[in-house]
Formats: C-alpha cells, structure tokens, sequence
C-alpha cells in the first residue's frame, strides 16, 4: 500500500499507542483540527488500514488459553472445501496458505490439551486433510505490533 503520508503515519502512531483515543484528542496530541482528524481516519478506514476490532480480543479471557498452530497437509484439489470447512470450526482463529511442507498453517485456541486433541480430530476428519503436525504455543514472545513498523520511515512512499 504505502501511500500513507507522514500526518498518516504520525496519526497511526497516536492510535497505537492509545486506541481509545478520541478524535477531539488526537488532534489536541497531533496539532491538527479536528476536520483533518476525522477525514484522515475516514480515509484510512476506506483504505482498510484497521483490522477487525475482534484481534484485540484476548481468548484466554475468554476460557481458551491454550493456543496452537497446525499445519495441515491437504490435497491440493480440495484447498477451497478445506478452508470453507476450516472456517466453520469456531477455534480456528486464523488459518494462512503457506510454502513448505504444509499447505495451511492454522492457529487454533482451546480449553486445554484434551480439548485440542478434540479440535484437531475436527481438522482431520475434513476431506481433503491428508495429516496435521501441531505446535503448541508456550509463551507469546512477540505481542502482535505495528508501531515497529510504522517508525521503520518505510510507511512513506
């Protein structure tokens, strides 16, 4: 994408930092009316810039405190059914195409270890699974994060 300006990026940062600011602040923060404020998240949002509120939800707080990632070998024919399916499973947080040995690289988050043998018993009984290899996650080392990013200068462009 990189057609965000420096106000962009500098608004961005505001926002990651404190994504609950309100737009009477970040203006007050960012030295900008709040007319500018309002139309650049307007432009911003129309450019999908903002992912889904739900990937701030933490899903231990919500009972699934075990989280995997499983890499799923699948015939290639039946790479569309085997992802409509995958979507269908609510514990499949995330699933990527990936090179490699697998095909799907999924995160899974479940209650504990009995419920992911359950939940990978889901995975392989869709057709089109050949097999699975689970990892499980044992500590998160790297938060999700953007503000790396965004002070990297190569948002400009």
């Amino acid at each position: 994408m990189r057609n965000l300006d420096d106000t962009d990026t500098r608004l961005l940062l505001a926002l990651a930092r404190d994504p609950r600011s309100t737009v009477v602040a970040l203006a007050q923060e960012l030295g900008l009316s709040r007319n500018t404020v309002q139309a650049r998240l307007a432009q911003l949002e129309r450019k999908d810039v903002f992912l889904p509120f739900e990937r701030r939800i933490n899903p231990a707080a919500l009972g699934y405190p075990l989280a995997a990632f499983v890499h799923l070998h699948v015939q290639q024919q039946k790479l569309i059914p085997v992802t409509e399916a995958l979507s269908l499973i609510p514990e499949v947080v995330e699933a990527y195409g990936i090179t490699g040995q697998a095909d799907i690289l999924a995160k899974v988050v479940s209650e504990g270890a009995e419920d992911l043998f359950r939940i990978t018993g889901k995975i392989l009984a869709i057709d089109g699974v050949e097999r699975t290899d689970t990892s499980l996650a044992m500590h998160e080392l790297i938060p999700y994060r953007m503000e790396q990013l965004l002070r990297s200068g190569r948002m400009l462009g």
